[in-house]
C-alpha cells in the first residue's frame, strides 16, 4: 500500500518530481545527524558528574548535568588510563571533548579526551586522592629516589620557553657553571594538554639519553594553574624516568605530586639552578684548599720523623756507634728528598689539572666561541641549528662577539 504524505492540491498537471519529499531511512537520517554534530570543534563543557558506569571492557560511561539539562559521556579505555584523578559520583568537573552520537541508541554524547575538576574543592579532593594512591603503590618511597650528579656535564630541563622559570633558571645556571649544556624542552605548563606534554617530554629525554639531570618545573601560580603537575599521567612519567629528576613547581609553599614523586624538590627554579651545578669559584677553592692540607700533611709527617730520629739518636744505645746514626741520618736525608718529590710531583699534577680545567671552561664559554668568528642565527626567538630551520620569509637576527645585526627577509622579485 502506498500513502501518499503530501496530496496535490489544485491541477496534478503542474506537479513534477523533484517536488515529491525525500524520504530518510532511520539509519539515513541518524548518520545524517551524526555528520553534523562531528563537525562540532573540541568542546569544553562543565557539569556534576552522576550515573558512573565503569564497564568491564575499560569504558566509562557517565551523565554530565547541571540543574537544567543532561547529556551523556564515555571515556574510551586508551584516556581513562590518563585521567590523573579517579572520579566518582557528584564531582563537578570541566571535560574537553567532541560531540558525537550513538547511532544504535539513537542519542548524542562528549567522547572525553581530557577531565579536570572544576573549582578549588575539587581540585584539593582530587589532589588528596591521587597522593592517597600513589603512596599505597609506592611512588613516594625513598629507595626509589635517585642521586643527583655532583657536577653534570648536561641538563634537560622541561618548562614553558616563555616563563620567568626557564629565565631563572638558564640565569643561575650559566653565573656558576657556564661550561655545562643547557637543553630546553618546551612545553605548556597549564591549561589542556599540558600534562601530557610534560609526561612527552620526559619520555623523549629518557630516549635521548644525553642528559645527566632533568629539571621540570615552572613558575608559581594558583592550585588551578600548576594543576598540570598534580596529573598522575606526569607522576608516573617521573617515576618511569631512569635518569634523576628535579621538580621546581611555584613558590617554596606549593607543593605538587611531582615534588613527592621527583628525586629531589627544589623550593623554586631559581633554587633548582643553585642545586643542580655547584659554582665553579668554590671548585676552584676546594681545590686550593686540597692542595694545601696534602702540603701541610706531608710536612706534619716529615716533622714527625725527624722527631723520632732526634729521640732515637739521643738514645743512650746510639750514642756511641756513630756510624749506625749516621746511616739512619742518609736514610732520613733521602726519605725526605723522596716526600718532597713525590709532594712536588702531586702539587704540579693538581697545577696541571686546575690549568686544563680552566682551559675547558674558557673554550666552552659562548662569548669565547663568538670571539672566534662564529655567529648565533635566531628567528622568533629560536636558536637556528640547521638550514632547513632557516626561513627566508622572516626577519632573522644575528648575534656576534661584539653586538647583534638583523637580516631582513629576501624580497620577491
Amino acid at each position: 500500500m502506498t500513502i501518499d504524505l503530501f496530496p496535490p492540491s489544485g491541477d496534478q498537471e503542474d506537479e513534477s518530481p523533484a517536488q515529491q519529499p525525500v524520504v530518510y531511512s532511520v539509519a539515513e537520517i541518524t548518520r545524517q545527524i551524526k555528520s553534523l554534530l562531528e563537525d562540532f570543534p573540541t568542546v569544553y563543557v562543565t557539569g556534576e558528574i552522576s550515573n558512573i558506569n565503569r564497564h568491564s571492557s575499560g569504558h566509562i560511561y557517565f551523565t554530565l548535568k547541571d540543574d537544567q539539562s543532561q547529556i551523556r559521556a564515555v571515556v574510551w579505555r586508551s584516556q581513562a588510563k590518563d585521567l590523573g584523578f579517579p572520579i566518582e559520583d557528584g564531582m563537578k568537573v570541566i571535560i574537553q571533548g567532541r560531540l558525537t552520537l550513538y547511532e544504535r541508541g539513537g542519542y548524542y554524547q562528549i567522547v572525553v579526551y581530557a577531565l579536570q575538576p572544576a573549582g578549588l574543592g575539587e581540585l584539593q579532593v582530587a589532589f588528596e586522592r591521587l597522593k592517597r594512591k600513589l603512596f599505597d603503590e609506592g611512588l613516594f618511597d625513598p629507595e626509589h629516589k635517585k642521586q643527583l650528579p655532583r657536577i653534570p656535564s648536561s641538563i634537560g630541563i622541561i618548562t614553558s620557553p616563555t616563563g620567568a622559570a626557564i629565565r631563572d633558571l638558564i640565569s643561575v645556571i650559566r653565573r656558576r657553571m657556564p661550561s655545562v649544556q643547557v637543553i630546553l624542552a618546551p612545553v605548556k605548563v597549564q591549561g589542556a594538554g599540558a600534562a601530557e606534554e610534560i609526561a612527552r617530554a620526559i619520555s623523549d629525554f629518557e630516549s635521548y639519553g644525553q642528559v645527566d639531570v632533568l629539571i621540570v618545573g615552572r613558575g608559581g601560580g594558583s592550585l588551578e594553574d600548576l594543576w598540570a603537575f598534580n596529573e598522575e599521567t606526569v607522576a608516573r612519567a617521573i617515576h618511569r624516568c631512569t635518569i634523576p629528576i628535579i621538580s621546581a613547581v611555584g613558590h617554596e609553599i606549593d607543593f605538587t605530586i611531582a615534588d613527592l614523586v621527583a628525586d629531589h624538590r627544589s623550593a623554586t627554579p631559581s633554587v633548582a639552578g643553585e642545586e643542580v651545578v655547584p659554582n665553579q669559584d668554590d671548585l676552584r677553592s676546594h681545590l686550593v684548599r686540597l692542595e694545601e692540607a696534602m702540603s701541610n700533611s706531608i710536612r706534619d709527617r716529615i716533622t714527625q720523623h725527624r722527631k723520632q730520629l732526634t729521640q732515637l739518636d739521643r738514645a743512650y744505645a746510639f750514642r756511641q756507634p756513630e756510624n749506625i746514626i749516621a746511616q739512619y741520618r742518609q736514610r732520613t736525608d733521602e726519605l725526605e728528598r723522596r716526600v718532597l718529590q713525590s709532594a712536588t710531583h702531586g702539587i704540579t699534577l693538581i697545577q696541571s689539572r686546575l690549568l686544563s680545567a680552566e682551559k675547558q671552561l674558557q673554550a666552552l664559554n659562548p662569548s669565547g666561541t663568538l670571539k672566534r668568528g662564529y655567529t648565533i642565527v635566531r628567528q622568533k626567538s629560536s636558536v637556528i641549528q640547521r638550514v632547513g630551520q632557516l626561513d627566508q620569509t622572516t626577519v632573522a637576527e644575528i648575534e656576534f662577539y661584539d653586538g647583534k645585526a638583523t637580516v631582513e627577509p629576501r624580497k620577491k622579485n
